[in-house]
Parts: structure tokens; C-alpha cells; sequence
């Protein structure tokens, strides 16, 4: 049996990842409070229903600080049962999450009299901190409509099927932040910048003109390399581990040229040494919508 729980932010996406969740196959139950979770998946080995065989599950674990705590240690007890459980959360910035409640004009669940948005939204962060620290894959969903948070989930839960490690190379914008998920960043500044030729402003790493522009800079080859290793071995320690998931970004100051650049030639470069490898552009993206 494998269980994904699912948990986050409110507004940060929950909804959309169990309807991805439940399009893929999963049997999924919504707001599931964290102290009824050891009981519903006792049911469900109790009936051994084919239906349960993949189950995802939306935890509101902010019912107490003691049972949000509790949700690391409810994990590690699943699992120690032999199933095969996994623990997803999205996050977005606090800036994203205030124009998504702005837009959309629906009630935090923790304002109360005399808490703000901006107030609850840290509060719930914080009080979330012990599940978040628990993931196995954590997804910030800032830069990200629904049909992109959707079609991540696909990619990287999907496979998971299979046993190999679901790895995502992210690139980005230093000026636009850093992407909450990653498990590691490597900086792409170093670089010779292709913005500065006119020619080669509008475009993007993705673009020939943009590869030959940082094809022949000879520091790009090394930096290149140096990389590839860092992030193989990576891969190969997280694999020994049996960790399930890895994010790695790699940013450059406006997360259009060279960093794009990097996360193409490295996914090409690792397809062989990891299958469940995909990349994932947050500014080109931002761009697109």
C-alpha cells in the first residue's frame, strides 16, 4: 500500500494536488485532522480494498501545536508498519499567498479577531514548521499557476511508481527570490551574462544563439563540469540513503539565460544516470503566464 499525505500552506495548493493525485489513480480523502490519521489508515488495511492500494491523504494539522509536532513521528510510525508512505507539502511566499487570498477573498482559516492576514499566514507557517521539516518533497508553488502545479505533481509523483529518484533541476532568478524547495542551490553568476549583448537580451538559455554565445566562453566548460559532478554524487547519496526526492536549483540574476542554460545541458547530461530526472524553469514560466 502507498500513502502520500499531503499537506502546506493554505492557499498554497493543496486542493490542486490531491485533484492531480486523484486524476492519477489515487483513492484520496481531503482535511483529514492529523489526530484521525493513524485510524483511517488502520480501515483501510483492515478492509484491504483495492481501492486504498494508492491513497492520498490532506492532513490539517492545525488542529493543536501538539499534533502538528506529532506528524514526523505518526510518519516514521507507518512506515516502520512496511508501508510505503511519503510526505508532500507546498509552500508559496507570504507575498503570493496575500494577493491569492486578495484575488480569491476567501477567509484564512486562522484570522480571529484581531489577527491579520499577514498575521495568520506566519502563524500558520510556524505552526506547520515540524511538518515541513518531516517532507520528502516540498513544492513552492509562488512562480506556479494550477495547470503547472498540476502537471509537477504528475512528473515527479507519477513516477514514483517506480523506484528509481525523482530529481528536479530548477532554474531561477537570484532577483526574484529563491525557490523554497530546493534541497541545494548552485549559482550560475559567475558566468559571462548574455543579457549584456543586445542581440541575445530577449532571448533564453533555451535558445541556439544563447548556447554558442556560452559554448565558447571557456570558463562555462568547467563550471559546467564542476556541476555535473557535485550533482551526480548527490544523486548517488541521496539513492544510498533511500531518500525519495531531490530539488537542486541553479540560479543566475534574472533566471533567464545562464541558469536556464545549465539546467538543459546538465538534464541531458544526467538522463543516463537518473531516469526520474526533469527540469523545471520558474522565470520562463512566470513568463509564459
Amino acid at each position: 500500500m502507498r500513502i502520500i499525505l499531503v499537506s502546506g500552506l493554505s492557499g498554497a495548493g493543496k486542493s490542486v494536488v490531491l485533484h492531480a493525485l486523484e486524476d492519477m489513480g489515487c483513492y484520496c480523502v481531503d482535511n483529514l485532522p492529523a489526530s484521525m490519521l493513524e485510524p483511517f489508515v488502520a480501515h483501510t488495511l483492515r478492509t484491504g480494498e483495492r481501492a486504498y492500494q494508492n491513497t492520498a491523504i490532506a492532513i490539517d494539522a492545525r488542529d493543536s501545536d501538539l499534533l502538528a509536532a506529532k506528524v514526523p513521528e505518526t510518519l516514521e510510525e507507518l512506515r516502520r508498519s512496511g508501508l510505503r508512505c511519503e510526505l508532500l507539502v507546498v509552500l508559496a511566499s507570504d507575498a503570493e499567498l496575500l494577493r491569492r487570498f486578495g484575488q480569491t477573498k476567501r477567509r484564512h482559516p486562522l484570522i480571529r479577531e484581531g489577527v491579520s492576514l499577514q498575521e495568520a499566514i506566519g502563524l500558520e507557517r510556524e505552526l506547520l514548521d515540524p511538518v515541513v521539516q518531516a517532507a520528502d518533497l516540498v513544492i513552492d508553488t509562488s512562480d506556479m499557476g494550477m495547470h503547472a502545479l498540476g502537471d509537477l505533481v504528475g512528473q515527479r509523483i507519477d513516477q514514483r511508481r517506480g523506484e528509481d529518484l525523482s530529481v528536479t533541476l530548477v532554474s531561477f532568478g537570484f532577483k526574484f527570490g529563491i525557490p523554497g524547495d530546493c534541497d541545494f542551490v548552485l549559482d550560475a553568476r559567475i558566468l559571462p551574462n548574455p543579457y549584456w549583448e543586445s542581440s541575445l537580451r530577449a532571448l533564453s538559455g533555451r535558445d541556439a544563439a544563447v548556447i554558442r554565445y556560452l559554448n565558447e566562453q571557456p570558463q562555462v566548460q568547467n563550471v559546467f563540469e564542476e556541476y555535473a559532478r557535485f550533482i551526480g554524487t548527490r544523486i548517488d547519496e541521496y539513492r544510498n540513503a533511500r531518500r525519495r526526492y531531490l530539488t537542486i536549483g541553479i540560479g543566475c540574476t534574472g533566471g533567464q539565460h545562464r541558469s536556464v542554460y545549465l539546467v538543459e545541458r546538465l538534464t541531458a547530461q544526467l538522463a543516463s544516470h537518473c531516469s526520474g530526472l526533469v527540469a523545471r524553469h520558474t522565470t520562463l514560466a512566470s513568463r509564459a503566464t
